[in-house]
């Protein structure tokens, strides 16, 4: 896979990806995303302030994420084991047609070896309870709960990962 930052004209396809995306999510009854989250504005503000990555196999998108310092001040919940240099990983989405490919531990190993790179020493995000395929990944990556929240959406799972 091709990793690079996200540009404005990819947004039509980013949108795209995400309403694939939720649209998949609900077929198999996960109702973690909808028309309010994320949405074009989101997303857009996440291309614009350069921090929306896409992974590609052959010029299409295979997943999408967003890697800042910014998180919600449920964060604060969370009893996080590594007070050094951190980030957070935001709206990782695979695209519908590839997953079971193992695109989503793949990208996030692509996300772990971005932070080391950059000399961050933590990884921390939060995932829906109520979507197993995810919490799998990242458990099965080596993160660790450390927390949860409740957003409008149900309960979070807050996790963090040593780098």
């Amino acid at each position: 896979m091709i990793t690079r930052k996200a540009k404005t004209i990819d947004l039509p396809d980013i949108v795209g990806l995400f309403t694939g995306a939720v649209r998949k999510l609900k077929d198999d009854g996960i109702e973690q995303w909808d028309e309010i989250y994320p949405d074009k504005g989101i997303l857009e503000e996440d291309i614009v302030s350069g921090q929306m990555y896409l992974c590609e196999i052959q010029k299409t998108i295979a997943s999408a994420f967003t890697l800042n310092c910014n998180c919600e001040a449920e964060y604060g919940n969370g009893k996080w084991r590594f007070d050094g240099s951190y980030m957070v990983v935001h709206r990782l989405c695979v695209n519908p047609s590839l997953q079971n490919q193992g695109i989503g531990t793949k990208t996030m190993i692509i996300v772990e070896d971005m932070l080391r790179v950059h000399g961050i020493k933590a990884a921390r995000l939060d995932a829906f309870s109520l979507n197993p395929h995810a919490l799998k990944t990242y458990e099965k990556l080596g993160y660790r709960k450390v927390g949860e929240v409740n957003w409008r959406k149900g309960l979070f799972y807050l996790y963090e990962k040593a780098l």
